[in-house]
């Protein structure tokens, strides 16, 4: 089950998983997107596809498209999320419900699709939870810090989640990302520390195979962040990041 399937990220993990011996249940806002993600799978050789519309800011349809993607897949092996925006961090220093808007969706939604998906597969017994946060998230930083707020409340939520069902079989996964070539970072100069959706779709599907608990993605992402994270906050607070 992909959430957010028509990302950029998520449609190549999508592909990644294209076989005859795969049935995947796509979910996303816009239905004609998903059509075009659904015939590109099944052309590659998927074996079923199904797909599901869902405004992600309101967070209670997700019963439904949970109970119809159980439906058709029998039980559920794996759940990406992969859905989110990043706001203008501009409007959101002006505007108090810019920040809402902005937390709502990139956070409290995706904690209210969790919960519900935590109680399914504790349930179970078995199973993977793979969620893509952002480095964003390791420290707050003046040009993005609503988005890193989210990103950063996510992953402490993944972490607690984690430690709540790691004695129940079921694995979750915090993935990392740095700079990734998407749509939504279109408009942003490119350099050497920018990834393809398809080289960050190749390590997100190893990570799931190999249960791992957390991904930086790119690899060298972790020593960035982690040098970051030390850096005095006396010091932080006067740079210009």
């Amino acid at each position: 089950m992909i959430i957010g399937a028509t990302s950029a990220i998520a449609q190549e993990v999508a592909r990644q998983y294209a076989s005859p011996g795969c049935q995947l249940f796509l979910v996303a806002r816009d239905e004609s997107k998903l059509d075009i993600v659904k015939a590109d799978l099944l052309s590659r050789g998927a074996g079923n596809v199904a797909t599901a519309c869902m405004d992600f800011s309101v967070a209670s349809d997700f019963n439904t498209v949970l109970d119809n993607a159980n439906a058709f897949l029998g039980s559920i092996d794996t759940v990406l999320i992969a859905y989110g925006t990043l706001p203008d961090q501009v409007a959101c220093a002006e505007s108090s419900d810019e920040t809402l808007k902005a937390l709502n969706l990139n956070l409290v939604s995706v904690i209210s699709v969790l919960t519900v998906l935590g109680n399914y597969f504790e349930k179970q017994q078995s199973g993977t939870i793979a969620v893509i946060s952002s480095v964003a998230g390791d420290r707050g930083r003046q040009s993005n810090y609503v988005y890193g707020a989210a990103k950063g409340g996510l992953s402490i939520f993944l972490q607690g989640l984690r430690n709540r069902l790691a004695t129940k079989g079921v694995n979750v996964l915090t993935i990392k990302p740095g700079f990734v070539d998407t749509p939504m970072t279109k408009a942003f100069d490119k350099g050497p520390l920018w990834a393809s959706p398809k080289t960050v779709a190749k390590s997100i599907v190893k990570a799931i195979e190999k249960n791992k608990d957390t991904l930086y993605v790119p690899w060298f992402w972790f020593w960035i962040m982690l040098i970051i994270k030390f850096i005095p906050e006396k010091i932080f607070k006067r740079m210009s990041l």
